[in-house]
């Protein structure tokens, strides 16, 4: 991987993964256009791209770490500060958390699905079946129906303070959904939420929070095998890549959540539907090939 290839990858990971439009999507097609990995066997071409979107996506969790520094320090410290009171105070009240510790336990609720099933499939997430434009532009559509579902649908009374168990799992398995490429982990959680009955952003905000767990998860687990899978000489364009990542998706989140504030998601709907149609015309076609 050259530093021009590094830079483009960092800004495509950086723009979508906070984006409700499909991150995996356009790295697919990023990695394509600048021949990532060209001229080797289709397997390994396909286990070298997910290790090197998955590392990319490190620069990102730093990202939502920096953002959400403030709010992660108190969900912390009250999330173990909480249990410490619990375990050696008086046992006449009962047991209280305050909402920062019970965000904490809503987060670790809401990660369980996605490690879960990610375990589970984890040979298939890594195959060339997540690289799949059938399975890819199927996903940016049916995600977008059910996000312009949930829009029209959702309440959206709820803010943060109001966030239970249901919603947990709710979005939970939202963000287990996106295993499945195309359709967008901020997609699938912001469209949970929304159904669930959250504002947009809250529904953006916890999407972010429970990013963190699954980022790092997935991050970590191919960086450990991205050492062996990866070409030596591709270590240096790689960080280069993190970074870029990370200081776009700084940005994309800065900008989504204002967003929100005033807007609906009706624009990512629309933009998902096109491409997405677009790309199952070119598949229909024979303009382009399914798979790398």
């Amino acid at each position: 991987m050259t530093i021009l290839q590094a830079i483009i990858l960092g800004l495509v990971q950086g723009l979508t993964e906070f984006i409700p439009v499909s991150s995996t999507a356009h790295l697919v097609f990023a990695a394509r256009a600048v021949s990532l990995y060209e001229g080797m066997d289709k397997n390994l071409q396909a286990q070298q791209t997910t290790a090197t979107i998955a590392v990319i996506q490190l620069g990102t969790l730093l990202a939502v770490l920096a953002y959400f520094a403030g709010d992660i320090v108190k969900i912390l410290r009250a999330f173990i500060g909480d249990h410490l009171a619990l375990v050696s105070g008086p046992k006449k009240e009962g047991p209280k958390l305050s909402h920062d510790a019970w965000l904490g336990w809503l987060v670790i609720i809401g990660s369980l699905p996605v490690g879960l099933i990610g375990l589970l499939f984890k040979k298939q997430i890594e195959g060339t079946f997540t690289k799949n434009l059938w399975v890819i532009a199927t996903m940016m559509i049916v995600v977008a129906v059910l996000l312009a579902i949930a829009e029209l649908v959702g309440k959206r009374k709820r803010e943060m303070t109001q966030l239970g168990v249901g919603d947990a799992l709710a979005v939970g398995f939202a963000q287990a959904l996106a295993l499945i490429p195309g359709s967008s982990r901020s997609g699938s959680t912001i469209m949970a939420g929304l159904f669930a009955g959250e504002t947009r952003e809250t529904a953006a905000r916890f999407s972010f929070l429970l990013s963190i767990p699954a980022i790092a998860a997935s991050g970590l687990l191919e960086l450990k095998e991205a050492v062996t899978i990866l070409p030596g000489d591709s270590y240096a364009a790689l960080a280069v890549a993190t970074v870029v990542s990370g200081i776009v998706g700084y940005a994309s989140i800065w900008f989504l959540l204002r967003f929100l504030r005033t807007h609906s998601t009706g624009v990512f709907i629309v933009y998902r539907i096109i491409v997405g149609s677009l790309i199952l015309v070119a598949l229909s076609a024979g303009y382009i090939s399914a798979n790398i």
